[in-house]
């Protein structure tokens, strides 16, 4: 069963332009202090009203968006109730009007409105790509708040007279990339080629198997490689760890290994990477049961602090699992993307916090967004890209990250630097790489990110 719903009040057009223009204002650098208002008021900036009594209900899907041209595209615009105006309206005095809601249309996508106040949840109890907007309208690939951000900063422009620029991020890039990896499992790759040779009535090949895997490092043991080969590109490796050994209540596998007994052999072979908790099947709505993971994982890495989380299985529960982070005190999440699509859940390419429907109030903690998981390119149930496919697939979302400035946040499992994996394995992943190199991207990580 869902959590309940909140008995709160409706969200006000003031606390909704509060919390975009908090969001506006970190995108870009030395924001002039330009006031942003409804059409009708003294503002320099004005914004037709165009939600009605949506965000008074709780509803979590608005009308259908009407698509507008911008820096090229065509943008789905939520809540645009005069369609045949001009997107801005530039008026001699230095003001101007947005025709469309863009501020209750950022803040409808930021706060992740539709999964909060949806009832879909899939088998592992994840808000489903299938039910999004983003599904429903074909978007996931545009950070259409940062398009709606765009349409903003080019009213400011005009009301202040001066450009702004967007913030850069360390030697002065553009964007920036975020490289981490899940360490689900690290002594199962003979499993599979065995049980194939086993049903195969193989048993020389199925001996041959379990003898390399009596004898031989197992190729998921593989953490110093994956560190070194993140390494030459002048990037550091983020490990997420699962604390868990058994499989969830629901039979979900958590690790195959047991971190408090491994622990002092990983150690020395991915010093000086950044550690974060990988929470287990359950704990995303579970406060004792994620606060003993976080201990855990402290304890077994006590140098820095393990400031950062991603759930296994990309588990949350929009009306609880945020609430039990800032409870816990992670600094940052970087849990939301879809597992079935690469693209962006929140329809944004920065960092941000997400809304706290509850208090009316932005989270404390920073949602670093994921753009891409390995297993999502190639996997029975979700896009099954040839390997030649990836990087072209990708590359229109990269040029929009670059385009605003912002991360691209990537998930590759050390179970796929497997030379074996011919489908989302290391030729993959330096194909991925050697492209944001070539574009100068900085390579940053989740601390980093606080910090900035």
């Amino acid at each position: 069963m869902l959590p309940p719903l909140p008995t709160t009040a409706p969200v006000s057009a003031e606390t909704r332009l509060s919390y975009v223009l908090e969001h506006f204002r970190r995108a870009y650098a030395d924001v002039p202090a330009v006031e942003i208002g409804s059409v009708g008021s003294s503002a320099a900036v004005q914004v037709a009203p165009g939600s009605g009594e949506f965000f008074a209900h709780t509803q979590p899907y608005p009308p259908a968006p009407n698509y507008r041209p911008w820096l090229g595209q065509s943008i789905p615009f939520f809540f645009d109730a005069a369609p045949d105006k001009p997107l801005l309206e530039l008026l001699p005095d230095q003001r101007v009007i947005i025709h469309a809601d863009v501020i209750s249309a950022a803040f409808y996508l930021l706060s992740g409105w539709q999964e909060f106040y949806g009832e879909e949840r899939d088998q592992h109890g994840r808000f489903p790509y299938a039910a999004s907007v983003q599904h429903r309208y074909n978007f996931v690939t545009v950070p259409v708040v940062n398009y709606y951000f765009d349409v903003l900063k080019t009213a400011v422009e005009h009301a202040s007279g001066q450009q702004l620029q967007l913030r850069r991020w360390p030697a002065e890039a553009r964007w920036a990339a975020f490289v981490t990896h899940d360490i689900d499992n690290l002594y199962s790759a003979w499993k599979q080629p065995a049980k194939a040779a086993l049903r195969a009535g193989n048993l020389l090949g199925f001996g041959r198997h379990v003898w390399q895997h009596l004898t031989k490092p197992d190729a998921w043991d593989n953490l110093a490689q994956v560190q070194a080969a993140v390494a030459s590109y002048g990037a550091q490796s983020t490990f997420f760890f699962l604390p868990a050994h058994r499989p969830g209540a629901n039979g979900t596998p958590n690790a195959d290994y047991e971190l408090a007994k491994v622990w002092a052999k990983l150690a020395p072979v991915i010093d000086g990477a950044a550690v974060g908790l990988h929470a287990s099947i359950g704990r995303a709505t579970h406060e004792a049961d994620l606060r003993q993971e976080a201990q855990r994982v402290q304890h077994c890495a006590p140098r820095e602090p393990v400031r950062g989380i991603r759930f296994h299985y990309l588990s949350w529960e929009p009306r609880l699992t945020p609430t039990l982070l800032d409870a816990v005190g992670f600094a940052y999440d970087t849990t939301l993307g879809f597992a079935e699509h690469f693209g962006f859940r929140n329809s944004y390419c920065h960092p941000f916090h997400l809304f706290d429907f509850h208090t009316g109030q932005a989270h404390r903690f920073l949602e670093i967004p994921l753009q891409v998981m390995d297993a999502t390119l190639h996997h029975p149930n979700y896009l099954r890209l040839a390997p030649d496919e990836i990087l072209p697939a990708l590359r229109p979302m990269l040029q929009d990250i670059e385009r605003f400035g912002g991360v691209f946040t990537l998930l590759w499992h050390n179970e796929n630097f497997d030379p074996a994996n011919q489908h989302n394995g290391p030729q993959q992943f330096h194909a991925i790489m050697d492209y944001l190199r070539s574009r100068t991207v900085a390579f940053v990580n989740g601390g980093e990110m606080v910090n900035e």
